[in-house]
């Protein structure tokens, strides 16, 4: 079946690229028009557009005068686009709304029509100005400006020829979008959606130079949604019992306290039905019987001719923004009656909140031995020791860098590490120690060492779109680019010109990278994507049906993005937390930034509390921890990844006390003290269900916590809570089942005062009660905080 997947979600001026589903290179791709909103310029029948150029971003440079560009007047212009291919059909096509409403495509494929709906909600963006002093971009080559990231500064001013605008808005490329001169500044006007959009100023395209900062475009963040299933009996025998669906949709939370939330009065929630699940005249009986936030359907209806025996129904909360959809899976029984509605991508059971340890493969084994799969596997009893529930591995597979980002053979082991039988010799090993492994999947690129780039840049035609390509300008790398094209050169990230894009839009590429999935997906237990903001969310959907029920997909999406967990992966990289946690270390924000962080993260559309996050100080591409601010932060740190929801992540080192961000672990000189805690750690998680399935709250106990001596900005407490059927003997939550956390990222240990009804620490220490002195009040105790407590 080649049925291009479920019904999507955009919004105008966001484009959205659809395509077929287990694509046959060698077949006839079609792709019409069947239908579009009354005000659209797209009208039945159209077919994609061969000279359009590629799909607009969501982030659009505005004129120097303040207006639009031409070819976006008042929005992007309508626009149904080409793959970029050397293909006379259209197997993949980018769909670019002018105006909210339904669009329905058309795929005529080998074995037959598939219909293909894309809801778009109203243009999210807004214009904004950011605005950078030159002086700021300027340098005498012995310092940086204040503001700057770069090594040995930039250049003089009256030498900046030209400003890059560089941020995850233009998917990050260097030469996209320029800043213009402005007086004594470098301005960029823009029209990107409400958020804090962290940007970089790139003087003469070198990075190393850059001007960084936040552009802050007022707005509500994006609302949430769950979906509550119940089959409602009707008390006239003659009438069959309902399917009722309910949304539950909140408005985002206030953060920084600005309000940002949104009216949640004007929230709704659109029911979709997957197209792949009943035929157009079915689906549209089940929508039309929607009333606000509530579906109630018959359950014949769904039994009905045109029906499939299971059906999918995604709600998208809406309001001033739209949200990323639940979709749940409707298969009704036999019996006239049972219905059972499941989640239609759920995590496994095995990876709802695991202890991951991340390894840098090539510096496991320490400073005398390389690392090889038997060396890796000599240490899985170590592994067990720490507490670790899954081994993630940074990339195992044929590369020229020790890092492995640029893959030269998606199918064969890298020599040095050892054959595809050591490797799964060690994954067996993880296994019967209880561990799972997850599998580090580079698909946005390769390396130009590939024999497929290769033969790409020779010009060889059954490699011709293999590679994306942009236009020679835009090329910062000064490497002798083969032209394939008028000027045309291989696109990137960055200045990443040694890793060249992929092409999506070609289906043999979908084909090539569909079969890696599948040919590891068997070994492993799940895949960590690389770069995956890189890749198209309909290449994700598609992968997250493919694998096997049992495997995680965790994506690393820089900063993180709620639309990755709409029916693709599983978990997320929390850079919400991740940037708070280095700014408290910093003295740049106050420990209570930790509840900031949460609220940050469900603004952007997570659910509450973050339980679908990874949670982490320091991986293998950003400094250590330790180094940048000392141990006591590093240690408070680390147990804020442990005691919130989500799923904690150690980079191997972290627990021997590794500076060097890449360094061999140092297994003979390490740090035991700091092992025995991150042990500790995940020990304590291990045998407390609230520490892995609890929801997490401010209030309450936690804002009776008071410092008695020490630096209170240093501290912060906040309680784990059972969330319904996680109390005593699985009835009602019980209020003293709760847990309560305290933080301290402070030098020294600090005093401090909790309700006289906590239990002993459960990380060692009994507190003071009233009446004992030292501080201590009415109906309160008193302990001291090295790093962290957990009171029951």
């Amino acid at each position: 079946m080649y049925e291009p997947g479920p019904p999507r979600t955009t919004s105008v001026g966001e484009s959205v690229e659809l395509a077929p589903r287990s694509p046959d290179p060698d077949e006839t791709y079609r792709w019409s028009v069947r239908d579009a909103p009354a005000d659209s310029a797209l009208s039945a029948g159209d077919a994609p557009d061969p000279d359009a150029t590629g799909p607009p971003s969501s982030a659009t440079t505005v004129a120097p005068d303040g207006a639009a560009p031409e070819t976006d007047p008042d929005g992007p212009t309508a626009a149904l686009r080409a793959g970029e291919t050397g293909r006379d059909d259209d197997p993949v096509v980018h769909l670019a709304p002018d105006v909210p409403g339904t669009y329905v495509l058309a795929l005529d494929a080998p074995d037959g029509v598939h219909r293909q709906r894309v809801r778009a909600f109203p243009d999210e963006r807004r214009e904004a100005e950011i605005r950078v002093s030159a002086s700021d971009l300027a340098g005498d080559g012995d310092e940086v400006a204040d503001g700057g990231s770069g090594g040995d500064g930039g250049n003089p001013d009256d030498e900046v020829d030209r400003v890059s605008l560089l941020w995850p808005l233009n998917e990050n490329r260097l030469a996209c979008d320029r800043a213009e001169r402005d007086g004594d500044d470098w301005v960029a006007r823009v029209r990107v959606p409400p958020g804090s959009h962290g940007f970089a100023f790139v003087p003469d395209d070198d990075r190393g130079a850059a001007h960084h900062g936040v552009c802050e475009v007022p707005g509500p963040g994006r609302p949430r949604v769950s979906l509550d299933a119940a089959v409602v009996g009707t008390d006239d025998p003659d009438e069959t019992p309902r399917l009722r669906l309910t949304a539950a949709v909140e408005p985002a939370p206030a953060v920084d306290d600005v309000e940002r939330g949104g009216d949640p009065d004007a929230l709704d929630a659109t029911f979709l039905v997957d197209d792949r699940d009943a035929d157009p005249e079915a689906v549209a009986a089940i929508e039309s019987r929607a009333d606000g936030r509530t579906l109630s359907v018959p359950l014949d209806a769904l039994r009905g001719d045109g029906v499939e025996e299971a059906v999918r129904i995604r709600a998208v909360p809406h309001g001033e923004r739209y949200g990323a959809a639940e979709t749940v899976r409707v298969e009704t029984g036999g019996d006239g009656v049972s219905v059972e509605a499941t989640d239609a991508n759920p995590t496994p059971e095995w990876a709802e909140s695991p202890t991951i340890y991340e390894v840098f493969v090539r510096s496991f084994a320490g400073d005398t031995l390389p690392t090889t799969f038997r060396e890796i596997e000599r240490r899985v009893e170590y592994l067990g020791h720490l507490g670790v529930d899954a081994l993630w591995l940074t990339p195992v597979l044929a590369s020229p860098t020790d890092h492995g980002y640029h893959v030269t053979d998606y199918y064969d082991t890298a020599a040095d590490l050892g054959s595809r039988e050591s490797f799964e010799s060690l994954v067996e090993a993880c296994h019967d120690a209880g561990i799972r492994v997850i599998f580090d999947l580079v698909i946005n690129h390769t390396s130009r060492d590939h024999p497929a780039f290769q033969l790409h840049a020779a010009g060889v035609d059954a490699y011709a779109d293999h590679y994306r390509r942009t236009v020679a300008a835009r090329d910062v790398t000064g490497i002798d680019w083969a032209e394939l094209g008028d000027g045309d050169v291989p696109d990137y990230y960055f200045e990443w010109g040694r890793i060249p894009n992929l092409n999506y839009d070609s289906p043999t590429v979908r084909e090539w990278l569909l079969d890696v999935v599948d040919e590891w997906a068997g070994v492993v237990d799940g895949f960590r994507a690389d770069v995956a903001w890189g890749v198209p969310h309909g290449f994700w959907k598609e992968v997250a049906d493919r694998v096997p029920d049992d495997v995680l997909l965790l994506d690393e999406t820089l900063p993180h993005d709620p639309f990755y967990g709409e029916g693709e992966f599983h978990r997320h990289y929390d850079t919400s937390l991740y940037d708070t946690l280095r700014a408290i270390g910093a003295g740049e924000e106050p420990a209570d930034a930790v509840e900031t962080a949460l609220a940050r993260g469900e603004w952007l559309g997570f659910g509450e509390g973050g339980h679908e996050q990874m949670r982490y100080v320091e991986n293998h591409d950003e400094d250590r921890y330790l180094a940048a601010y000392g141990r006591d932060a590093f240690r408070a740190a680390a147990a804020v990844t442990f005691t919130l929801p989500g799923a904690p992540m150690i980079y191997a080192g972290q627990e021997r006390g590794n500076e060097t961000y890449r360094g061999p672990i140092r297994w003979h000189d390490g740090d035991n003290a700091l092992t025995e805690f991150h042990r500790g750690l995940a020990a304590l998680r291990a045998s407390e269900p609230l520490l892995r399935e609890g929801a997490v709250t401010f209030d309450g106990r936690a804002a009776d916590v008071r410092v008695v001596e020490g630096d209170a900005e240093r501290v912060t407490a906040y309680e784990r809570t059972p969330s319904e059927g996680t109390g005593t003997g699985g009835g009602s939550p019980d209020d003293r089942d709760a847990l309560l956390v305290v933080v301290n990222f402070g030098a020294e240990p600090a005093t401090v005062a909790v309700p006289d009804s906590v239990d002993a620490d459960l990380f060692g220490g009994d507190p003071v009660r009233d009446g004992d002195g030292n501080g201590v009040g009415d109906g309160e105790a008193v302990i001291a905080v090295e790093s962290v407590a957990v009171f029951r």
